[in-house]
């Protein structure tokens, strides 16, 4: 697995300072399909606002690569590049593709040795597959993260095509485990996350209402009480211009916790 890290000044200034005093807050930042480590650090333009809000970001790959598990190339929409930040229980996807316990244990512990990061304060956001992944590791370990957000997220995959495709060749047919990874469905079943969800949606996004369906978390957590705001943007897509042109909004949001 590869990942990229943005170190802001802020912990280059600090370097020679007691450990506790050069750590800075970490967000960490969940790519879509068929994107890797270099999509948000390349396309999204994120770094000017970390390096002056003092945030490390950190974006790993999307899934294992190189796996040798036949199927797992030629589909854009499974397998490598596809791994939806959970961890598959069905043959043969379970013996490597284990994004939850990589996104939330191992990756976490490496930036916390290697880099001058923060454990305490982190935050997590993502963009369409990314975005369900922030969205539903937040809500399954609420003590690891301080702060949430998403572009145009897939917040109800057991009810979309994309989810239909994955869902039931990492999880198998029982329809309970897909519920553990629909951001809906998990706050259905009393999962709340400890502060307010930014959520920015397009309204020209190719995949909107289809795929994405941001109605259906709207609803899910007015009736739940969850904290959100979601806004509609008016003629923007599903695209990294849209992720660049919201990018500071959702930094921000990330900051005002972190």
């Amino acid at each position: 697995m590869t990942f990229a890290v943005y170190a802001p000044p802020q912990a280059a200034r600090g370097k020679d300072l007691p450990r506790t005093r050069s750590r800075v807050p970490v967000v960490y930042y969940l790519a879509g399909l068929t994107c890797t480590p270099e999509t948000f650090p390349i396309k999204a333009g994120a770094q000017r606002v970390a390096a002056e809000l003092g945030l490390m970001l950190v974006a790993p790959d999307t899934s294992p690569r190189a796996t040798g598990i036949e199927g797992a190339i030629g589909d854009w929409e499974f397998g490598e590049g596809a791994g939806f930040y959970l961890d598959a229980t069905q043959a043969p996807w379970s013996s490597r593709f284990r994004m939850e316990t990589y996104v939330v244990e191992e990756l976490p512990a490496l930036i916390a040795g290697h880099f001058p990061a923060d454990s305490a304060r982190c935050g997590i956001m993502g963009h369409s597959m990314g975005g369900h992944g922030a969205l539903t590791l937040a809500l399954r370990h609420p003590d690891l993260y301080r702060s949430l957000s998403a572009l145009a997220p897939i917040v109800a995959p057991t009810q979309v095509p994309w989810g239909h495709k994955a869902l039931p060749r990492y999880l198998g047919d029982d329809r309970e485990a897909w519920n553990a990874h629909d951001a809906c469905a998990l706050i259905r079943a009393g999962k709340r996350f400890d502060g307010t969800i930014l959520i920015d949606q397009g309204d020209a996004d190719g995949f909107l209402r289809e795929q994405l369906r941001p109605e259906l978390f709207e609803q899910t957590c007015r009736d739940a009480g969850q904290r959100l705001i979601l806004r509609t943007q008016p003629d923007y897509d599903h695209s990294y211009w849209f992720v660049q042109s919201f990018i500071e909004d959702h930094l921000r949001h990330h900051a005002r916790t972190l």
